[in-house]
């Protein structure tokens, strides 16, 4: 993950997708730490190390995530919790 561009087009292609805002949003809220609030940069971001994990769990140490995957993974994650 050279460049980390890829967050860009990642929430690019999200925002083209209004029916996945609450989706991201809720996603976003569970990966962030707990008290991420009282801390900088005060935003709801995963840590680092986490991130980093677990991206390199899926993708290697090689290559960078795909925006589409990013779709995807938030379409799974809505279909998921109306199933659960």
């Amino acid at each position: 993950m050279s460049s980390g561009g890829w967050w860009v087009q990642a929430a690019l292609a999200v925002l083209r997708r209004p029916s996945l805002w609450g989706v991201a949003i809720a996603q976003a809220l569970r990966m962030a730490p707990s008290g991420w609030w009282r801390r900088p940069p005060f935003l709801p971001v995963p840590d680092p190390a986490y991130l980093r994990f677990r991206l390199e769990t899926q993708y290697g140490s090689d290559r960078e995530p795909e925006p589409d995957d990013v779709v995807t993974y938030l379409h799974w994650c809505r279909t998921f919790r109306h199933v659960a």
